[in-house]
């Protein structure tokens, strides 16, 4: 697995990528498997079965918080299905993109009604310079939550994938996700899925890592890694 840098302060705070925008793994990878597999019997059968798979950023403010909408309540293959049918008819996902695409095209490409609204919320809200990825970088994990549930279909499971897959924070646990939550029973052998309590105490042997725990749990479900 290899390791590379953290992605510019100027990205985030333009909300976007430059073009091309390699994907970066975070620099934390390899330290947070050493740990995981030492520390958890479990995870470290899922690392083997993906030993050059990892979480992958992009640099994307607003298309991690896009795809996180697109993402809600769906699968892995399905929300892939529709962003790449967005990506066509808008020929990319950006914020004046959407802003300019109106509700039954949006529709068309599978979004539900009030996807397509979160989505145009999310673009006006970026356009309006009223979110502020620069300072997100800057803040802790509880403050870019606050900060993000302001914004109209954004929900804490949506702040917290932010914090996954967009500043790569090391030890994030989701406890509202339902595909972890499924992961966690199926791997540790459980009659029926944990709720929170039981999902801290699974996870209480990946700190300071439970973003990676998290994600190999994901991996261990999908046939298609998560990617926000």
């Amino acid at each position: 697995m290899g390791s590379r840098s953290a992605f510019p302060q100027a990205i985030l705070a333009a909300g976007r990528t430059p073009n091309p925008q390699p994907a970066m793994t975070p620099e934390y990878w390899p330290e947070a498997v050493a740990h995981l597999v030492a520390n958890d019997p479990v995870v470290a059968a899922i690392v083997a079965q993906y030993p050059n798979e990892t979480l992958v950023c992009r640099g994307d403010a607003f298309g991690t918080l896009a795809r996180s909408i697109v993402g809600q309540q769906i699968s892995v293959k399905a929300a892939a299905s529709v962003w790449r049918r967005l990506e066509a008819a808008l020929g990319g996902v950006r914020p004046a993109a959407v802003a300019a695409t109106d509700t039954a095209a949006l529709l068309a490409c599978g979004l539900s009604r009030a996807k397509a609204g979160y989505l145009g919320a999310l673009a006006r809200h970026f356009l309006d310079g009223l979110a502020e990825p620069g300072r997100w970088a800057a803040m802790d994990d509880t403050a870019v939550i606050a900060d993000l549930v302001a914004i109209k279909g954004i929900g804490r499971w949506t702040a917290e994938m932010f914090l996954i897959f967009n500043l790569m924070r090391p030890d994030v646990l989701p406890l509202d996700d339902i595909g972890l939550r499924r992961a966690m029973a199926g791997a540790y052998g459980l009659e029926r899925v944990p709720e929170p309590a039981g999902m801290k105490a699974i996870a209480a042997r990946w700190r300071p890592w439970r973003s990676v725990g998290t994600w190999y749990l994901w991996r261990s479900l999908d046939p298609l890694p998560v990617e926000y």
